[in-house]
């Protein structure tokens, strides 16, 4: 009863992390119609930040706030994630800003793309924006062919952007192809962003009378006495942007294995097979949020598999190294996918002195298993051979004193007890058992 009251936690626990228990939001007096709703996102574009402001967006189109204000300070992001928020953006109902702030924030490479985006771009004096320029998943250059056709994709992108929004196509193309930037007051001259606000209440009071194209039709935005709101990340928004990354994944991956293997070596003692399963079920889904490669993904399934075989058969380790091996190997190739993004993405890779404790526990438990399993085939062959004493059987050739004697339908070698010879037919009895060799007296 112990063992499933702790599990039953450890699955309250991850089901209120991944926020299937819902919390309860204060009300509101004013209705939406009367409130601007307020996004902050201060990190790097990825997909958790993809899906937050996707859901604020559509929270707002739901409710009808009046405008949806995205506070940003990005340093870049991941490709893919900033070209889906670019087109949340441009297929918006609500009127949408992106405001750079505080001072010192940047919308550098991804969030290029997402303040220009928007039906009014703003920073706060002291703020930079630009050096879009397409890398590889870790930051690194990208090979020529590859880079040319992601900066064809991104200027497209840049263009049709610039185009939309009525700003400054050349200035905004050249902080993809020349990873140009502009501190916030060029920015405003050059007509790459709209204005500058030193803060909300500043923000609120100069787009007041102005004029958003949104997909809904063309919207007068009326600010005076609208309701600040703060729309944060939601439960699982939070626990994702903890759990959606390389490191973290890796831990809970093997964690996970280890428990789930751990269960079957011992089945019953339930903790150890919960808490694996609830590892694997969130490592996996976290691994979802990401770009990954799936011979990683295979090479792990193998990893499992061999040291799951080794606990099945005598492999002398063999099958354990080879286990250990994937596992390293598979690691190094989990994200290892090529996908550009832009600088300030997050590292796509496992810590090379986080892999090395990985990898010396799946040893550790891979020695433990074969020595157990050794320990275990040892211990069924000696009380096999033990139970041979008492037995009888009969004399194959003659002992004088050694000789034959068959015992439980096998051939033995055996040694009359009182070296007597006993001879062949004659039936005896198994009095003690040395190693393979039987002792034996007439039965």
């Amino acid at each position: 009863m112990e063992r499933l009251a702790i599990a039953r936690v450890m699955l309250l626990g991850i089901l209120i992390g991944l926020g299937l228990v819902g919390t309860v939001s204060p009300a509101h007096a004013q209705g939406p119609e009367d409130q601007v709703y307020i996004l902050t996102v201060d990190g790097a574009i990825d997909p958790i930040s993809e899906r937050y402001i996707s859901r604020g967006i559509g929270k707002a189109e739901k409710d009808g706030a009046r405008l949806l204000v995205i506070r940003l300070d990005t340093p870049g992001g991941l490709l893919s994630s900033t070209f889906k928020i670019v087109e949340r953006l441009l297929g918006a109902r609500v009127p949408t800003v992106v405001y750079v702030h505080p001072a010192g924030a940047l919308a550098a490479s991804a969030g290029t793309f997402i303040t220009v985006a928007a039906n009014f771009a703003v920073m706060a004096e002291g703020t930079s924006i630009g050096a879009a320029s397409p890398v590889g998943a870790s930051g690194e250059d990208l090979p020529e062919t590859l880079s040319e056709k992601a900066t064809n994709i991104t200027v497209a992108m840049m263009e049709g952007i610039a185009e939309k929004r009525d700003r400054n196509k050349d200035l905004l193309v050249s902080t993809v192809t020349e990873a140009k930037a502009f501190t916030a007051s060029v920015a405003v001259e050059q007509n790459i962003v709209d204005f500058i606000a030193t803060d909300m209440d500043d923000l609120l009071t100069k787009l007041d009378g102005r004029v958003a194209q949104t997909a809904a039709g063309e919207v007068v935005i009326e600010t005076e006495g609208l309701v600040k709101r703060e729309i944060g990340m939601n439960a699982a928004e939070r626990f994702f942007s903890f759990v959606a990354n390389p490191n973290v994944i890796g831990i809970l991956l093997t964690i996970g294995g280890l428990g789930i293997l751990i269960e079957l070596l011992h089945p019953g003692l339930i903790v150890p097979g919960v808490g694996g399963v609830l590892a694997m079920i969130v490592g996996l889904v976290a691994l979802g949020t990401l770009p990954f490669n799936w011979a990683g993904v295979a090479l792990l399934i193998v990893a499992a598999v061999l040291i799951l075989l080794e606990m099945q058969v005598p492999g002398l380790g063999v099958l354990g190294l080879g286990g250990v091996i994937a596992f390293i190997i598979g690691s190094l190739l989990l994200f290892s996918v090529g996908e550009p993004s832009f600088p300030g993405a997050p590292v796509l890779k496992i810590s090379l002195w986080l892999l090395g404790i990985l990898s010396a526990m799946m040893a550790l438990f891979s020695l433990v298993v074969v020595t157990a399993v050794a320990r275990s085939r040892r211990i069924k062959y000696v009380s096999a051979l033990a139970e041979l004493v008492g037995q009888r059987g009969r004399v194959t050739s003659d002992l004088s004193p050694k000789g034959t004697v068959q015992v439980a339908s096998q051939m033995w070698s055996a040694v009359s007890q009182s070296e007597e010879v006993i001879s062949q037919g004659e039936e005896i009895e198994v009095v003690e058992v040395k190693g393979l060799t039987l002792k034996v007296r007439k039965g």
